[in-house]
């Protein structure tokens, strides 16, 4: 046998056979197919850390052999599963665990209290010998006719000494396919797409608000038409500044951000003192000039002066109906807000670094946290109280956008993650996995592959809990959103992680999650919010994914310029209808930066080519030439027109497509070059999340000039002129 030592362990081939064996027993790729189409093994130290992760110890083959066995046995140790997700209209399989021979009684009450009958089915399987029991198996059978919901079943049974056992499980039935993507099936929808932070008006403090969004929700809609408004994640910061910009890596996904709350717009601000509304007043003011500047936002200021504002708000005695409707919200949203609004009060007393994380105040329910949830009440009140404002003004958001007469309204966007350290590590504990990262391997783009910095759900631990974390986090988004975009939804069928010893991104491996269970909980939860799905499902991923998605009616994503094959860009008319499809997205630049090749030479200004700049140039014009072709060939681009025609151009070659949905990129609409995102830089080489909105010519553009900003005014009358019998924005198909 060939023998290597590690840490004082002989270490055989055998041993890497059996830790092969288990990782893809544990759904971890043992190796993968990348972006250059070749096979990449996964080395035994990665595969090592990931399975340390997930609990499982691998120090030898004993290890190994022993994790498998209790594996292959989990199940029979159990009465019932902790979950099963099921899909309406199709029967799903309950497998019940007793003491063989022993009888089984197996009920089912819906979530409205309603008994759904559950039959057993006559198949037979041998028993098992389990912990020197003999454990035998019953199947009993969901009905394809249970309705949408969360039920409970109960198994019972009666041992030889008369002793009962009761045990419990959620059976979670989930539509077939998503409705409300279905309704839109009668005609192409256009949105806007922003971010929101980007975004400034008269009123704003420095950074886009949830006010700006409710009146840029009804400009958009009422003036020019267009069907949603899709916005960056809106997920909660850390309580203290340094504020994080980007909006992809939050403390929690389940909270909003404080940072968006108008405060102007608070009821109880027109009750505070005249001194104190003066106080208000006059922090507001100094940031008459930030919201002109089109220079680095600086988000701390912003936070800053917003939290005392807010303070004063939070101190005024609100009418009884008024506390009411705050006590209600903090009674539905449960145990989750209250242990967010602990992390928040205690994160404002102790810096992310400090050891009390680890020790005192490890998780929710230490003595000292406890002791501290009456110390802090009143501050623990105070972060409740700015959940409850931002559900408001994201209600009245969605309200303003209906009633200017969009179809679908505000679309949130989920990011993939939250931060290491943040609420939620803290509050969900061993449900996100410790000791990994989330992020991407390597491809054409970022060849050391992508840290994301972001600890992953444990699937077995999810699955454990009945997929609650991840239910409630989506009922929270989806309260006033007509739509969410799930950045990255190849993420609900596995995710790259990055064991934290690893050199770089490069040395991590797939980990499957049941994408079942994930996607059809999305839908059910869509479904009862009457919100449309779109999943994000661009990059390196398994042909099944996109099927798996259309059968779902999930939408997918499409950006013109990464539509392409062996032979070149794909033509629009090819491209899938369940989509959104844009030019381009925020991790390019705007449109007419790109045209001019500008994402060439910043990425060549921060030493991310890997090619010479001239050469990088060339390979990116002729892919930008190809697609240009594209619009010549439809008569919609003519030889010599402009960059600002140009983009008016690609945006009505995507109309071509058979998309029901199609993005607008704000930035494109007024003209903006910068670039929001680099990705594969940081803070300190680029000012990610950090551009203002500006128009071609670098000036300021502000909410309020989007009623007749002369660039968008443009874009939306070009893009409503007739295409193949369609027109829109807000027009319907011609027969």
């Amino acid at each position: 046998m060939t023998r290597a030592r590690r840490t004082g362990t002989i270490i055989g081939v055998d041993y890497s056979q059996a830790l092969r064996s288990l990782a893809r027993r544990l759904g971890t790729s043992t190796s993968y197919r990348g972006w250059d189409d070749t096979e990449h093994e996964v080395s035994d130290d990665t595969l090592r850390q990931v399975l340390a992760a997930r609990g499982y110890a691998t120090e030898s083959t004993e290890d190994v052999d022993r994790a498998l066995a209790d594996i292959e046995n989990a199940p029979w140790r159990r009465l019932l599963p902790p979950v099963v997700v099921a899909t309406q209209g199709t029967d799903a399989v309950v497998w019940v665990h007793v003491p063989h021979g022993n009888p089984v009684e197996v009920s089912m009450v819906s979530e409205d209290g309603e008994t759904i009958e559950v039959t057993q089915a006559d198949i037979w399987v041998d028993p098992r010998e389990v912990d020197g029991r003999l454990i035998g198996r019953a199947t009993f059978v969901v009905p394809s006719s249970a309705p949408l919901g969360w039920h409970s079943l109960t198994a019972t049974t009666i041992s030889e000494d008369n002793t009962v056992r009761t045990s419990d499980t959620v059976v979670v039935v989930t539509p077939k396919s998503l409705s409300p993507n279905a309704e839109l099936a009668d005609r192409q929808r256009t949105g806007l797409l922003t971010q929101l932070y980007s975004v400034r008006s008269r009123l704003s403090w420095g950074i886009g608000d949830l006010g700006d969004l409710e009146d840029m929700a009804d400009i958009v809609g009422r003036e020019h038409g267009f069907d949603y408004l899709l916005v960056n994640p809106l997920h909660a910061d850390r309580p203290t500044t340094p504020v994080e910009a980007s909006p992809y890596l939050p403390t929690t996904r389940r909270f909003f951000n404080s940072l968006y709350i108008r405060v102007e717009n608070i009821r109880e601000t027109a009750l505070l003192s005249p001194e104190q509304f003066g106080k208000v007043r006059k922090a507001a003011k100094r940031f008459d000039k930030a919201n002109k500047r089109t220079g680095k936002l600086n988000r701390d200021s912003t936070f800053t002066a917003k939290l005392r504002a807010l303070e004063r708000v939070h101190k005024v005695e609100r009418s009884p109906a008024r506390e009411s409707a705050f006590r209600a919200f903090v009674e539905r949203e449960g145990s989750g807000l209250r242990d967010f609004a602990v992390w928040s009060a205690l994160a404002e007393k102790f810096g992310p670094e400090n050891s009390a994380w680890t020790d005192k105040a490890a998780h929710p329910r230490t003595d000292f946290v406890l002791e501290q949830r009456t110390k802090l009440a009143e501050r623990i009140d105070f972060h409740m109280w700015l959940q409850w404002i931002c559900d408001e003004q994201l209600a009245a958001a969605q309200r303003s956008a209906l009633d200017a007469g969009m179809d679908i309204g505000i679309m949130h966007d989920l990011a993939v993650g939250v931060a290491r350290g943040g609420a939620d590590a803290w509050a969900l504990g061993d449900v996100l996995a410790s000791g990994v990262t989330v992020g991407a391997p390597p491809d054409n783009f970022n060849q050391q592959g992508q840290n994301w910095n972001q600890p992953p759900w444990d699937p077995d631990r999810l699955r454990e809990l009945a997929y609650v974390p991840y239910r409630d986090m989506l009922r929270t988004i989806l309260r006033h959103a007509g739509g969410i975009r799930v950045d990255h939804i190849l993420g609900l069928f596995r995710l790259w992680w990055i064991p934290q010893e690893a050199e770089n991104a490069g040395g991590g491996t797939y980990v499957e999650y049941d994408h079942e269970a994930l996607i059809g909980i999305l839908a059910l939860e869509a479904e009862r919010a009457g919100a449309v799905v779109v999943g994000e499902d661009l990059g390196v991923f398994e042909p099944m994914v996109q099927e798996y998605l259309t059968e779902r009616g999930i939408f997918g994503t499409s950006i013109l310029w990464f539509e392409a094959d062996e032979s070149g860009p794909i033509a629009p008319e090819d491209y899938r209808t369940l989509c959104l499809t844009s030019v381009t997205t925020h991790d390019l630049p705007p449109t007419a930066g790109y045209l001019e090749g500008e994402h060439i030479d910043l990425r060549s200004r921060l030493g991310l080519l890997e090619r010479d700049i001239e050469a990088e140039k060339d390979i990116d014009a002729a892919k930008r030439e190809a697609v240009l072709d594209l619009a010549r060939e439809r008569g919609l681009l003519g030889a010599d027109a402009d960059n600002h025609e140009t983009v008016e151009a690609l945006h009505r070659l995507v109309q071509r497509s058979p998309s029901l949905l199609i993005g607008v990129a704000l930035v494109d609409a007024v003209g903006e070059h910068r670039i929001q995102n680099q990705p594969g830089t940081d803070e300190t080489q680029y000012e990610n999340w950090k551009i203002p909105l500006a128009d071609a010519k670098g000036k300021r553009v502000l909410v309020d000039d989007l009623v007749d900003h002369p660039r968008l005014v443009s874009l939306v009358s070009a893009m409503a002129d007739r295409v193949d019998g369609r027109t829109t924005p807000g027009s319907t198909i011609e027969e």
